[in-house]
């Protein structure tokens, strides 16, 4: 049985990698490390908990004698490091709490994982490795050198990337690598690269197994509202204005959640021990025309078909761009962000698999499908789930 410690699986991104991990393998075992914030639901786990296959540990990554007494009663192989302070907006208005969770959280878990895997003299269990779940965002901001989108030439370095991907464009001619020096600009950002340098030094100074992951912006089930595609989403159901930085022409790229979660498996299982690999959709697209898109989207699953109708507080044929309404920009908003990820494509063999226009309208009908999830993550009955389960235990 090999043994996980995922911490930060009660959100989005975790808690889709414990979903697929559990899909994909029957000799897996899972321990959940989550303090539950705001945007922790246990009710996203809730039914892997009960399966057996996943424990959870409900805690904070920066509080050492709960780390330590995980690995202490648990053989743990790898550490997949998701937790952390993840919202810009939020990182500009309390910068501190994000050098607290994302920093010292983060070298408190290599530490105590160092102290369980060490047998001495710089050497470690065979086996162990810790992966530290990055972003995009520490490389900075990339050039947008095409206000409207090119086709992607694609070379031979990177036909595995793109197999069997039509209609790639790209607002850029440059591209995030691993080779791509670290410039954030963000408070959050900032926390993260720092965390990103630490699990490094971790390496290089004791040898420590690590990988690091770098990665785009993520889509799919289970992500808080307070990020773009859900919160339109949101926002058109209840008949409320969408709001959009600036003139909404910032460029991301977009990455299915579930093809992450591969991803990361990918590199848990084969990638080289002290390598960084980004891990990128090659989908760039403005934010605004995400928003239209969107919007169209709805409309077009509305007008098909009634089987929604009850969610919405708007008529049908309000919903449209004039929803769509321009808000004073983000301080220090980076322009573009775009990631190559030939290395992890064509060392580990892993390719982003899902065309965005399958994957965005696959997470539009799981949101008007699960808006229980929804209300849940935002009032706050997540937490009172919790008291009920837990507590008292």
């Amino acid at each position: 049985m090999i043994n996980i410690l995922v911490t930060g699986g009660a959100g989005f991104i975790g808690a889709n990698f414990v979903k697929y991990m559990l899909r994909r393998y029957n000799d897996v075992s899972l321990v959940v490390l989550d303090a539950l914030t705001y945007a922790g639901n246990i009710k996203t786990i809730s039914n892997d908990i009960e399966s057996g296959r996943v424990e959870f540990v409900k805690g904070d990554i920066c509080d050492a004698k709960i780390v330590n007494d995980i690995f202490e009663k648990r053989d743990i192989d790898f550490v997949v490091h998701f937790a952390a302070e993840s919202h810009v907006d939020r990182s500009i208005e309390n910068p501190q709490l994000f050098l607290v969770t994302n920093i010292l959280g983060t070298q408190n878990l290599l530490e105590c994982a160092k102290k369980s895997w060490s047998i001495g003299g710089g050497q470690y269990k065979k086996g162990k490795k810790f992966i530290h779940i990055s972003t995009d965002e520490v490389y900075g901001s990339l050039k947008k050198d095409f206000d409207t989108p090119i086709a992607l030439k694609v070379g031979d370095a990177i036909k595995s990337v793109v197999k069997n991907r039509e209609d790639i464009h790209i607002y850029g001619d440059s591209f995030f690598t691993e080779d791509t020096h670290i410039a954030p600009h963000s408070p959050y950002s900032a926390s993260k690269a720092s965390s990103d340098m630490i699990v490094i030094a971790y390496h290089d100074t004791y040898g420590f197994p690590i990988n690091i992951t770098r990665c785009s912006n993520n889509y799919g089930a289970y992500q808080f509202p307070e990020k773009l595609i859900p919160l339109v989403i949101k926002n058109i159901i209840e008949g409320k204005k969408i709001p959009v930085y600036g003139k909404g022409d910032n460029v991301r790229d977009w990455l299915f959640v579930e093809d992450h979660a591969k991803a990361i498996d990918t590199v848990m299982r084969k990638g080289v021990v002290g390598e960084v690999y980004n891990i990128g959709g090659f989908n760039e697209e403005t934010n605004i025309n995400m928003v239209r898109l969107m919007i169209d989207i709805i409309y077009k699953i509305m007008r098909e078909s009634n089987k929604y109708h009850n969610l919405l507080k708007i008529d049908v044929d309000k919903i449209n761009y004039d929803l769509i309404s321009f808000v004073t920009d983000r301080l220090g908003h980076d322009m573009r962000y775009a990631i190559d990820p030939t290395k992890i494509a064509t060392d580990l063999g892993w390719y982003p698999e899902t065309p965005f226009s399958e994957g965005i309208e696959k997470t539009i009908r799981w949101y008007l499908d699960n808006q229980e999830w929804v209300s849940d993550v935002t009032s706050g009955e997540y937490q009172k789930y919790y008291d009920k389960m837990y507590n008292g235990r």
